[in-house]
């Protein structure tokens, strides 16, 4: 079996995008048209010659549409072998002439959903002839081609000009394994909206998701893996996949990453307070929020100006040229930013290989949603982390009460912290960040290691002293010993911000006291990892 020659075609959609220009291509080569409804209309209003599936199957559409393309004379034609005998002798008899091509695209049940549209329209948007035309089309794709897609109408189109009407198995093929794809996350969004809107079932018995592929990827975490990047069908978060790549060498997976983390960081900070984060390896190295973007630029690159190099920087406002001039003096991978003045894009079209992203909007950092996890044998799932503090919610545990100043730097680590991999340690000071230790399998090594790094800092800028001291850290869960809160105590802090919860919360609080710290509890931890 390779080539067939297409006779007859049944087209119901939807989409009319590119129908009238397919039945017109069809039409030429002398194929049959027969349709339904809203798609008769379209074509014939095109002038165009097209049969009513009424008058196919000798039954009048009925039910307000729900039954109109559910016949023998419809799946008969589509699921007979063309050449076994028994089929051909069936058709002969029950008067069944075969269909060569079926052009279907389905009720916009996701779109009704997205709207916002009552119980009873969801339901009538559930397509059941579409799907059951396209499965059956698609399983007899030796003989019958099946489009679900109106991009792929310019395709055959060109596939029957070059061979005088006919498509060939290869195609058809494709064109199968898309279509079942295409009925497979259609029921998809259909299963998870009965389980998580109709019924309230926050972990659905079955996990239905349906993603679409954007790209594959140069290769994967490392070279000898794999990789690609897929978005879910009609989903209303935004964020990299759907950013304008402005320049700049294609993004590779690592690259992803640590571009999502750097988004999904700064869209925590309100937009009209300029605010800049520095990303490596999925782990804040620098954040800093100031009156400018680039004073928080330089804040942010001296908290390590080391683990800068290579990095990927994101920020909250449109860059400005002095800000992208700025960024541009280092070795940067990737900047993300809710626009770019002409200054800015042109301060960056001289690092021909620097990726420079923009979105149209940053995600929303409080939204909903689960996050899955594969491990071997099965898949772990969660809700997001979108936990959130206010200075209300926080509980002070020490003599001595934190100042004003104390509150906000300790709430601005606290945002911070969330993002760094634990166990996360943080210091910042007047909103910027003067050390964060990330990824220890103690806490009081990830309180060492930010001092240093502060202390480092210090000693490349000819500070007097490290920005640690005199600040507030944040720690993503409890001190199990007070050794952590020790070592920050001798980096300089006064302020502790932490979930509490240890059994040994007493000698933390007795050790803040002796130091003379203030400390809040925030009830929320934020493991990372």
């Amino acid at each position: 079996m390779s080539d067939v020659t297409i006779r007859r075609a049944l087209l119901s959609v939807s989409d009319k995008t590119g129908l009238v220009e397919l039945g017109q291509a069809l039409a030429t080569h002398g194929v049959e048209l027969v349709s339904t409804g809203g798609t008769a209309k379209a074509l014939r209003e095109a002038g165009l010659a097209v049969k009513d599936i009424s008058e196919l199957t000798g039954f009048p559409e009925m039910m307000d549409g729900r039954v109109k393309t559910l016949h023998p004379k419809v799946h008969g034609g589509l699921l007979a072998v063309r050449d076994n005998a028994e089929h051909a002798a069936s058709m002969a008899e029950h008067q069944i002439g075969a269909i060569d091509l079926v052009v279907v695209n389905l009720y916009p049940f996701e779109a009704t959903v997205a709207k916002g549209a009552d119980r009873d329209e969801v339901i009538e948007n559930i397509d059941i002839g579409g799907p059951s035309m396209v499965r059956s089309a698609a399983k007899n794709h030796d003989y019958v081609t099946i489009l679900t897609d109106p991009a792929d109408y310019a395709t055959v189109i060109a596939e029957l000009e070059q061979t005088g009407g006919k498509t060939s198995l290869p195609f058809r093929r494709a064109m199968a394994a898309k279509a079942y794809a295409t009925t497979a996350a259609y029921d998809s969004a259909i299963a998870t909206w009965f389980a998580t809107v109709d019924q309230q079932q926050h972990f659905p018995q079955t996990l239905a998701a349906a993603h679409s592929l954007v790209t594959t990827l140069r290769y994967g975490e490392n070279p000898h893996q794999s990789a690609a990047l897929y978005v879910p069908r009609r989903s209303a978060v935004v964020g990299l996949p759907q950013a304008e790549q402005i320049q700049g060498k294609e993004l590779s997976y690592n690259n992803y990453n640590d571009a999502n983390a750097a988004l999904e960081l700064v869209a925590e900070f309100a937009a009209d307070k300029p605010t800049v984060v520095i990303v490596k390896h999925a782990n804040p190295c620098g954040v800093a929020s100031a009156e400018t973007l680039l004073d928080a630029w330089q804040a942010a690159l001296a908290c390590d100006s080391v683990s800068a190099f290579g990095g990927i920087v994101a920020v909250n406002q449109p860059l400005d040229g002095p800000t992208a001039n700025a960024i541009c003096e280092i070795f940067t991978e990737v900047v993300v930013a809710p626009g770019a003045d002409a200054a800015a894009r042109e301060a960056f079209a001289r690092k021909k290989n620097l990726r420079l992203l923009l979105v149209n909007e940053l995600p929303d950092a409080a939204r909903a949603g689960l996050i899955t996890v594969p491990i071997a044998g099965g898949l772990l799932v969660q809700d997001r982390d979108n936990g959130k503090i206010s200075a209300s919610d926080l509980k002070v545990v020490t003599q001595r009460e934190p100042t004003a100043q104390e509150l906000k730097d300790a709430l601005f680590a606290w945002t911070v912290a969330k993002h760094v991999k634990s166990n996360a340690i943080v210091y910042a000071k007047d909103g910027v960040t003067a050390g964060i230790g990330a990824g220890q399998m103690n806490r009081r090594d990830s309180s060492r290691i930010a001092a240093a790094k502060a202390q480092e800092a210090a000693q490349t800028h000819g500070w007097s002293e490290a920005r640690t001291v005199g600040s507030a850290v944040a720690s993503d869960a409890f001190f199990p010993f007070a050794d952590g809160l020790m070592a920050a105590v001798e980096a300089g802090a006064t302020m502790v911000i932490q979930p509490g919860g240890s059994i040994r919360d007493e000698d933390v609080i007795k050790a803040a006291d002796e130091a003379g710290l203030a400390m809040v509890f925030t009830g929320m931890r934020h493991f990372r990892h």
